[in-house]
């Protein structure tokens, strides 16, 4: 069974305790890395059509940017995160009770490829949000989730993040000090092209208005988190059909 896997060898290199769905917990929620590499995962500095969109400059910061992956790209990491394999539980991550209804398996990159994705999108961010200048890095945690059919994760405001990355042997998970993120990058790996139905993000404005966002394969929200009055208040809608919604999360982390 090993030999078949796509990825080669993937170790442990975290076991926070992990919540699930609808209340609990596991003590042990695995955080995954590969031991190798493989060259399916060397992606390369050679997408430069990004496009922002600004959802509502004055209501909130919010935007999208388009094609942060390719469409190889977007499939590579959905195989990766299905050979890892989905879980109900999401380590280090605490929701109440029927909030997070959804599968999650959480991955820790090598630098190259975040520094490729940062690459595509480092242009288009702030450069400083409230006195904290924006680090020149990505964390290198990923965390994945799926939407089956009738998975929703409601109305709830993203926590901050510190970054992370591998030690030096590439084994143990460590946290980086000096940073913490400001922004959530929702990285769609999928969408309607791909038969999702459903699904959609839906950000709610200060003035009760809300905007929708459509998942695209390779595109990315990106929104205000934190205990912080211009938090995004958002909603991933639920998903129905034979259809699984993937997503990554990527924090954009900011100096303190």
């Amino acid at each position: 069974m090993e030999n078949n896997r796509k990825f080669g060898k993937s170790i442990v290199v975290a076991t926070p305790v992990g919540t699930l769905p609808m209340g609990g917990t596991n003590a042990v929620s695995p955080v995954y890395a590969l031991e190798e590499t493989p060259s399916l995962l060397h992606f390369t500095n050679n997408i430069n059509n990004q496009k922002k969109t600004d959802i509502n400059e004055e209501e909130m910061l919010a935007f999208t940017i388009d094609n942060v992956l390719s469409k190889e790209e977007a499939n590579t990491l959905i195989n990766l995160t299905e050979e890892l394999g989905y879980r109900d539980d999401a380590p280090g991550i605490s929701t109440p009770p029927g909030m997070r209804q959804n599968k999650t398996v959480h991955w820790v990159s090598d630098a190259h490829l975040l520094k490729v994705i940062y690459s595509r999108i480092i242009n288009f961010l702030p450069k400083e949000i409230e006195g904290k200048k924006i680090s020149s890095t990505l964390s290198n945690r990923l965390n994945f989730y799926r939407y089956d059919d009738g998975d929703v994760f409601n109305k709830h405001i993203d926590g901050g993040w510190p970054g992370y990355g591998l030690d030096d042997a590439g084994t143990s998970m460590v946290e980086w000090p000096g940073m913490l993120s400001q922004l959530t990058m929702l990285l769609y790996l999928n969408g309607e092209e791909d038969g999702v139905q459903g699904g959609k993000t839906i950000l709610y404005g200060k003035d009760g208005a809300t905007y929708e966002v459509t998942p695209k394969k390779g595109k990315a929200l990106f929104f205000r988190h934190g205990h912080t009055h211009r938090s995004v208040l958002h909603v991933g809608a639920q998903v129905h059909g034979d259809t699984p919604k993937y997503v990554a999360r990527i924090n954009i982390l900011y100096n303190n």
